[in-house]
């Protein structure tokens, strides 16, 4: 689509690959066209789900705006068909899962005590507290290299992410939203960085390794270990729920939104909106 053509310089990976798939959705719908709106609609709802087809409808209305605009197509057929369609899921129920600090400290120990006979998951209890005491997206942790660091471990730059498109692990520059931010950290978390620096380290190796020594999988920590640790403790979480527990706790403790917001790159109340992922 020229649509693509034309976003497609300026998209995140993670965008791109969700524009990729709509792609291959829209190949399953057969011979319609963008002139025939509800039949697009129907086919959508019968070959994947409502959410989806949500999304298909809102992306075919913002090619069809752009269309407009370069005289491409002279109406826009989908406009205001997604919303028709029930709400999203972390619309419906938009307050944050975030822990409580007892929740979160006994989660932090469980990593930590985790002595299972082969397959145990005490190597990712730095990772862990650092999500709870940091708040960043686990996508910048993972991507954290020991160049971000300062040499007295009271400073990170968070300048990109390791986000997972299929099966590859691939950096992306700035933040979600195309931001860098440098901020000072807490003692907590200066004494744990300094806890988990190699002598002299490498200033691209990650701060945060796989088992086997490569980047984690968000995906596979989110459905093993996270999942297995945390559900007695508290069910139905993933690891973006440290993130919600940083700022929650943030704002209880009554730091002021705006310095939350530089710190996570995020406004303290939009974020509550946000899927998690």
């Amino acid at each position: 689509m020229e649509y693509a053509t034309h976003k497609l310089p300026g998209l995140k990976v993670k965008t791109q690959e969700k524009y990729d798939n709509l792609t291959r959705l829209y190949r399953k719908l057969g011979n319609v066209t963008i002139d025939e709106p509800l039949i697009v609609k129907q086919k959508l709802e019968q070959v994947t789900t409502i959410y989806r087809t949500k999304d298909g409808l809102m992306y075919l209305a913002a090619a069809c705006r752009w269309g407009k605009k370069h005289k491409l197509v002279s109406s826009n057929l989908f406009e205001g068909m997604a919303q028709e369609l029930p709400q999203y899921r972390y619309q419906v129920d938009p307050k944050p899962n975030a822990f409580t600090e007892e929740e979160r400290d006994q989660v932090i120990a469980a990593f930590q005590n985790d002595n299972r006979k082969g397959m145990n998951y005490c190597l990712y209890a730095p990772f862990v507290e650092f999500l709870f005491c940091v708040g960043c997206r686990p996508s910048e942790a993972i991507g954290l290299q020991w160049q971000h660091i300062s040499e007295d471990f009271g400073t990170i730059n968070f300048e990109g992410s390791l986000v997972q498109v299929g099966n590859r692990r691939v950096r992306s520059k700035g933040s979600k939203n195309n931001k860098t931010r440098r901020i000072a950290v807490s003692p907590r978390v200066q004494t744990l960085l300094e806890s988990i620096a190699p002598g002299n380290p490498n200033p691209t190796h990650l701060l945060f390794p796989s088992r086997d020594g490569d980047s984690i999988s968000y995906r596979n920590f989110s459905r093993g270990g996270w999942t297995k640790i945390t559900k007695p403790i508290k069910p139905n979480t993933t690891p973006y729920s440290c993130r919600d527990t940083f700022i929650t706790t943030q704002l209880i403790k009554g730091v002021p939104s705006a310095v939350i917001a530089k710190w996570c790159d995020t406004s303290a109340v939009a974020h509550l909106n946000q899927p998690q992922g």
